[in-house]
This record gives C-alpha cells, structure tokens and sequence, in this order.
C-alpha cells in the first residue's frame, strides 16, 4: 500500500484455530507495529462464544473480525477510514476468510442487525465519539445480543462502564490482562439510544468572507478554523474557472471557501467518512456546490486533473501517508497547477515534495508556513 508497509504475523494458541494469521499494516492506522492487549483479549475471549452474526467495530487492519471469522456464522467489519478498509480488505483475503468490510459514519444506519458486537476503543478516540459507537453499536444489536468492549482507563473505560450501566439490560466484567478490561453487556428488549454527539456549527471569517462550517467531535480543530488552514485561505488566490481539490478537506473549510470567492469546479477528499459527512454539511450550509469523495489520499480523484490543489496535511500520520499523499497530489495535478500546503514551521517537507521541479515559500506566520508547489 505505502513504502511504510509492514507485516504482523499472529500465533494461535487455541484448538481449532489455523497456525498462524498474518497481517499487512501501514502508517495512518493504529498499532501498526504490535497488536493491541485490546483486540487479543476479545480474541481469547470470543473464540469459544456462540457468536453467530457478528459485527466489529472500528476494525483497524482488521484483526478481530478475521480472526473470528474462522468461528462466527458471519462476519461484518465498519471502520470510518477508508485507508483503513483498504487494509481490512487486504487481510481478508490473505487470511481466505469470508468477511465484508463497510465504510461508515454512523453505525446505527447499518441495514441488518447482529447477534455480537466487538469493539476495542483506539486510544485516541474522544470519549463521547467512544460512547456514541457504544449506543449505536447496541441499537444493531438484536434484542439479547452481547456488545464486548475492550478498553483500559487510558482509553476511556470508566466513563465507557458508566455508559453501558446506563444503557444495557446488563453489564459483567469477564476479564482484566495489562490494564484493559473486557465488558459484556446487553442489548435490553426495547431500546432508546442517547446522542453523545451532535453536530455543532462554526462561522469563521476569511478576508471578510464568512463560512458555515459544519463539525463533530473527533475531527481536526473542531471547535474552530485552525491556524494554518487560515493562514492557506489568506494567502492563496483561486480563480473563476479553475479545478481546486481540497485534499484532506476535513470538515471541508478550504473546499467551501474555495467555492464562496471564486466561480470554480470545487471537490472534496478525505479518508475519514465522518469528516466528509460534515464537509458535505458545510457545502450545503455555505451555499456552495461541490463534490466530496471519501478515499485514501487521492485513489477518489486518481482519474481527474485539477488546477489548484490545496492542503492542510495529517502531518501526524506518517511518513509513508505523507510521501503518497504529495506524490498523488503532483500526479493530479493539471500541466501548469499548484499545490498550495501549509504545515508547521517545526516540519520540513522537502524530502515528499521532492518530485516537484519548484518549491517556493509563499509566507509564514507565527507558526506555520505555506510552501507553492509547481512543475
């Protein structure tokens, strides 16, 4: 998938199950190099129960629900990262196991119901972004169905416990290894799931141009307009008539400003759904018409040419993220476009941009700067 790809093998020690599961992983997911304590005791835990149709949440790479593939009667894994997916995929078929992959924003929209539910909370995961999986998660539960989660206090399993009381016809800890504890709970006869996230507004002003931006929780800077997405938008200039991808759009400020000032062809592309839900939200808030694609880096927009290609990288992801997502962004450019991105001053990028025959330093602020990109 990346230069940073890497391979995890997996010993089973359990009658029944095969020798050995292997797993490709990369940068931009998490754990890459180990497997999490979480996922390895809802392993050892689940491989005896009667699981039937079981469905695992924020899949990762994929380990629990191929592992478990070998004893559920089915297998579904959602994720909200379309890298991510990719890589369920991937393992699925490495492991010849029979496992659907779905990329989702809301697991409560899911058309069928199951009899399990597993779900080990990365640990980055905001606390109320955690409980709404919860709550979704038992909604596609059939009525007595069993939700297992899998979490330390570093990741939120207090506040989680508090939940599941509040929520489940029943809650039992069946066992704790390394700080993380395992829960089942419940699914009660009648069900009235809580919200523990809801869309919250923003409307900041560039250059005397007000957005309506939509976000949640969870995002990049969700409770306002970063500085270095603002810097970008004051120092880029979009024409009437271009082609401008906001890549890594995010909740979709760069795209929605883009569209406000300039009579342009304006798309949209993030790896997270959730983000691109809310950038959807944004267009439609801000009055703009756009179109926004959920892929990893640019595999949504690898057949289009674009003029100007603007972006606020996840710096945090990765070297391998970084180096793919720059060189696709060269690749989809038109002959004569820019790539206009900003990152922290800390960072040099030079080595992934350095397919690019031109780099420039258009302006830096207190503490980011925004490079120009050209052929």
């Amino acid at each position: 998938m990346t230069s940073a790809s890497r391979e995890l093998a997996l010993e089973s020690r359990v009658p029944g199950a095969r020798p050995t599961y292997r797993f490709d992983t990369a940068d931009g997911v998490c754990s890459k190099r180990s497997f999490r304590t979480s996922e390895l005791l809802l392993l050892e835990s689940l491989w005896d129960a009667d699981l039937g149709r079981l469905l695992t949440v924020e899949s990762n790479y994929g380990v629990v629900g191929i592992v478990l593939a070998d004893r559920a009667s089915s297998v579904r894994m959602v994720e909200s990262s379309a890298r991510a997916v990719r890589l369920c995929d991937r393992n699925a078929r490495r492991n010849s196991v029979d496992a659907t992959t779905a990329l989702v924003a809301d697991i409560s929209a899911l058309d069928e119901s199951f009899d399990t539910v597993a779900y080990a909370p990365k640990p980055y995961t905001p606390i109320s972004v955690g409980m709404q999986r919860i709550v979704d998660s038992l909604s596609v539960l059939r009525p007595g169905g069993s939700l297992y989660l899998a979490a330390s206090k570093q990741t939120g399993l207090t506040r989680y416990e508090d939940c599941l009381h509040q929520t489940a016809a029943s809650v039992e800890r069946l066992s704790e290894r390394d700080g993380v504890a395992l829960l089942e709970a419940t699914r009660p006869g009648s069900f009235d799931p809580p919200s523990h996230v809801s869309p919250r507004s923003i409307r900041p002003e560039i250059d005397e141009t007000t957005l309506s931006l939509v976000t949640v929780p969870g995002l990049f800077s969700a409770s306002g307009l970063d500085d270095g997405t603002r810097l970008l938008l004051e120092t880029t200039s979009i024409e009437d008539d271009e082609t401008v991808l906001d890549l890594c759009c995010g909740y979709g400020a760069i795209g929605t400003y883009a569209g406000r000032v300039a009579d342009c062809e304006v798309w949209l592309s993030d790896d997270d759904r959730v983000a691109t839900t809310c950038a959807q939200q944004s267009l439609q808030a801000s009055g703009v018409d756009g179109t926004v694609v959920t892929a990893d880096c640019v595999a949504g927009v690898a057949d289009r040419t674009f003029d100007r290609v603007l972006c606020n990288p996840p710096t945090h992801a990765g070297a391998g993220v970084l180096s793919e997502l720059l060189d696709g962004a060269r690749d989809v450019l038109a002959p004569g476009g820019e790539l206009a991105i900003v990152h922290h001053r800390e960072l040099d990028l030079r080595d992934h941009l350095s397919r690019f025959d031109a780099i420039e330093r258009l302006r830096t602020g207190a503490d980011h700067v925004v490079l120009s990109a050209t052929d």
